[in-house]
């Protein structure tokens, strides 16, 4: 459905991909600045603004000293034992290698013991039918690391689209210096498995690129003076021809630097070819324009409604409630339209999906003849196929697996033959995925079952179960409780939540693989096992938009209220108590975590806070905060810091705490490579809670691994550890 190039997203990750919701924008890509660093006099006001300075000597010793002591308290036998367990599952060789169909070839990425930085490989269709396939080698990350002298971390793979009946020859490789979110792109020759001579090849930077052509590109990327925004994103894209200096390339398109992004696609869909433009305003309000005869056109409708093109369509999903031409269309919904009808003023919208109170649309795909929309209903999933040569009926596919999430993608929607086969993804907290690939047709037969993950703990005795508590305005809100089944419900059980609650991001059910050993099995000193609850809040896209924006900007205290009454929740029903109650949260889960630790610290005994965000007082001259002001708002506005100064927790460490009231004990990490959220909040708030005499702080910065906080499985490992084995030692007694 993407208005970008669909043949340019082979091998990002290691999953199937499915088109998102036309949002006007996504957290997905969200990657942000170069640290700034200490400026503006403000050191009468912070003390600790030295540890902005990202890599000064002073800020490092500090880092390397806390990360001593952490490492000195946390990294014993037990610590190991638990960092084992889980990189023995993420390096499991028996997990199922997800493909991207391009051509006749199947791309997967992988990582393992072996290959910790991965190789980019391919195989056929017969092969990965097979348990163990034979796979074709196209770039060993870790030889061309070791090669060039840089720990290179595969970012993914752009393709070519080829001419009809030509296999794929040349993608363009994306590759981050040190995990974080700036890439360099290079152009690589499929047949001779080797980067082109000469060919395209673009410095490190945040840098968004399209094909246009197999000799012209599409970039959006940092060229200099003026060439970003306030966000530090492309401010103006250029059309770079082979053999030209980026520096000369002319510029085609252009924004306001007040906005976020801009960004320039090429569709070289057969029969559809054109470049779209999208101008980011904010998170939530976008413009996109056509490339007509050298002109932009601009798609007319409201900025917070999200424009998304496929072949002869253009389809909307509006933020708001949006009026057109006297039809009023609820936030959430799905909206169709003849584009070049649209374009001359005489379509009609026909409304595809509309949600209810307890559903949300969380993303579409095409297949050759057929539209899939994959559902939330109460935070389950489901899947409708829209048939458009019936009238653009819906009607289900029948999953019947109640708590669990599956999702269904088109496997390649122009395949001479096949192209409605989709996959079926399918998994749950306690169920390991699978993968099948089906058809769709009118009697929709059952999908085959390609591929099986084996369980990785025992979960015999455990049990999902999804509950609601209310919160304080007396909304009701659901969490899912992963738990033994014969759970005492005395108060003792050792508890962990997580949430997020933010950029419309739902959280759904998905297999504790590295959980299940973190946390799961393990046993108290007197034979509890660990219980695990998902918190679906508010600023989520659980509901889809409504639930969302009922916690943006000045409504932000909702979210934390909902976190806190699903604590409260668990109190009541003797699941757990505050000694034996731990949360974590990353990024803006991190900043869930520190109103956690600042504002409801009654209710927890041990807090790990990721990557967060933390001092909203200077969250926009850090990183990528400047793209966030739709979210949280913009405390350089008087008016809009007297909301946002209430969920700083940097800024709420100043507040007396109730008498008799202690902090959580609290685990504070981040990445120093981290360039999307950075790591200099996390290091500022561990200094001032340590400064003002705060019991149990803690905290740990690894050196590399970008805003995910590790770039290779056995970071992954230790960074998931250290945060269990925290919490556990805390919480568990």
């Amino acid at each position: 459905m993407s208005s970008s190039n669909p043949r340019e997203s082979d091998a990002n990750s290691p999953g199937l991909s499915t088109t998102t919701v036309i949002n006007a924008s996504s957290p997905t890509w969200a990657s942000g600045a170069q640290i700034t660093n200490a400026q503006d006099g403000d050191s009468s006001e912070d003390p600790f603004l030295w540890l902005e300075e990202l890599d000064s000597q002073r800020a490092m010793d500090w880092v390397v000293g806390q990360n001593n002591r952490t490492e000195a308290e946390l990294f014993d036998n037990d610590f190991e034992a638990t960092r084992a367990g889980i990189l023995e599952v993420l390096d499991a060789t028996d997990r199922i290698p997800m493909v991207t169909k391009r051509g006749e070839h199947y791309y997967n990425f992988w990582r393992d013991s072996q290959h910790p930085k991965g190789l980019w490989r391919r195989t056929s269709w017969e092969s990965y039918l097979e348990n163990d396939p034979v796979w074709e080698i196209l770039l060993d990350i870790d030889a061309l690391a070791a090669a060039e002298n840089i720990e290179w971390v595969f970012s993914g793979a752009q393709m070519l689209r080829p001419a009809a009946n030509q296999p794929y020859e040349r993608a363009l490789i994306k590759l981050s210096p040190d995990g974080g979110d700036q890439v360099r792109v290079r152009e690589f020759d499929l047949p001779t498995l080797s980067f082109v001579p000469g060919g395209f090849d673009l410095p490190v930077a945040k840098t968004k690129v399209s094909w246009a052509d197999s000799d012209t590109l599409l970039v959006a990327t940092d060229v200099g003076e003026g060439s970003l925004t306030l966000s530090s994103y492309a401010r103006t894209v250029r059309r770079l021809s082979r053999g030209q200096d980026l520096a000369q390339s002319p510029e085609i398109f252009a924004i306001d630097p007040s906005h976020v992004l801009a960004f320039v696609s090429h569709d070289s869909t057969p029969g559809f070819e054109r470049d779209v433009a999208h101008d980011v305003i904010d998170f939530y309000n976008s413009k996109t324009f056509l490339r007509r005869h050298d002109v932009w056109l601009p798609i007319e409708v409201p900025t917070d409604v999200g424009v998304s093109l496929h072949r002869d369509w253009v389809l909307f999903s509006p933020q708001t409630q949006w009026t057109h031409e006297g039809t009023t269309h609820v936030p959430g919904t799905l909206l169709l339209a003849d584009l070049e009808e649209f374009m001359a003023g005489t379509a009609t919208l026909r409304e595809i999906f509309v949600p209810s109170e307890s559903t949300s649309l969380q993303s579409i795909d095409f297949t050759a003849n057929y539209i899939l929309l994959n559902v939330l209903q109460d935070v389950a999933s489901h899947i409708y196929i829209c048939d458009p040569a019936n009238d653009f009926a819906l009607r289900p596919l029948d999953i019947g697996s109640p708590l669990h999430s599956f999702s269904a993608s088109a496997v390649d929607d122009e395949a001479a033959t096949g192209g409605d086969d989709f996959w079926l993804t399918l998994t749950g907290f306690l169920t390991p995925t699978s993968l099948a690939r089906g058809k769709v047709s009118d009697n929709d037969d059952a999908p085959r079952v390609i591929k099986s993950a084996p369980s990785r703990f025992d979960a015999a005795d455990f049990e999902v179960s999804q509950h609601f508590a209310v919160s304080d305005d007396g909304t009701r809100v659901p969490y899912f409780q992963i738990s033994p089944q014969d759970l005492p419900l005395d108060g003792k059980n050792p508890v962990l939540m997580n949430g997020y609650g933010g950029f419309q991001t739902s959280l759904t059910p998905g297999y504790l693989g590295a959980l299940g050993p973190g946390w799961l099995v393990r046993r108290t000193e007197t034979g509890r096992r660990g219980t695990y609850v998902v918190a679906n809040i508010r600023g989520g896209g659980e509901y889809g938009p409504r639930w969302h924006r009922a916690a943006l900007r000045e409504n932000r205290h909702r979210a934390y209220e909902d976190f806190a009454a699903i604590a409260r929740d668990l109190i009541s029903r003797g699941v757990t108590r505050r000694e034996h109650l731990a949360a974590t949260g990353r990024s803006n889960g991190g900043l869930l975590m520190g109103n956690m630790i600042t504002g409801y610290p009654e209710l927890f005994g041990a807090v790990s806070c990721g990557v967060p965000l933390l001092d909203m007082r200077r969250y926009t001259r850090l990183a990528a905060g400047h793209s966030w002001i739709a979210e949280y708002g913009d405390p350089e506005v008087p008016e809009d810091w007297e909301f946002v100064k209430t969920f700083s927790p940097y800024h709420r460490l100043d507040d007396a705490l109730p008498e008799g009231v202690d902090y959580p004990a609290s685990l504070i990490w981040s990445a120093t490579s981290d360039d999307r959220v950075g790591p200099v909040q996390a290091r500022k708030m561990a200094a001032k809670m340590m400064s003002q005499g705060v019991r149990d702080v803690r905290y740990h910065e690894s050196l590399d691994g970008g805003h995910a906080g590790a770039s290779d499985n056995k970071a992954s490992a230790t960074m998931l550890a250290t945060s269990y084995e925290f919490l556990w030692r805390h919480i568990s007694s």
